[in-house]
């Protein structure tokens, strides 16, 4: 956990462009985006990944989604809004499925149309 670079944003000691936070989550942009919009959500507890989850994450979990589509809808990028938006939400899960920070997030990505499939 101590040298966790989400964690360390948690702790302030790396700078993050911050676009939500609640007592269970942060949200900030990401430093390499790949889509016009690319918001990294984490959840305050540390979990290396969905691997780590516990029952009593399940929650939490669920919050981490909440906050997404709230993000979501406050960048005008839900189909909710206006049926030509879009977003898509990705959770990689261990190195060959592409996780580098081994955090739990979601990675959300807007702004442009996205292809199938992802990888």
């Amino acid at each position: 956990m101590g040298d966790c670079i989400f964690c360390k944003i948690l702790r302030g000691e790396i700078p993050s462009r911050k676009v939500y936070e609640d007592e269970l989550a942060y949200a900030f942009h990401d430093i390499n985006p790949v889509a016009p919009i690319h918001i990294l959500i984490i959840p305050k507890k540390h979990l290396a990944g969905i691997h780590e989850m516990e029952e009593e994450d399940r929650e939490l979990i669920g919050h981490l989604f909440w906050v997404a589509r709230r993000i979501a809808e406050d960048l005008g990028h839900s189909p909710s809004q206006d049926p030509t938006r879009g977003y898509r939400l990705v959770l990689n899960s261990g190195s060959l499925a592409g996780q580098t920070v081994f955090h739990l997030h979601l990675h959300l990505l807007a702004g442009r149309e996205m292809s199938w499939p992802p990888g």
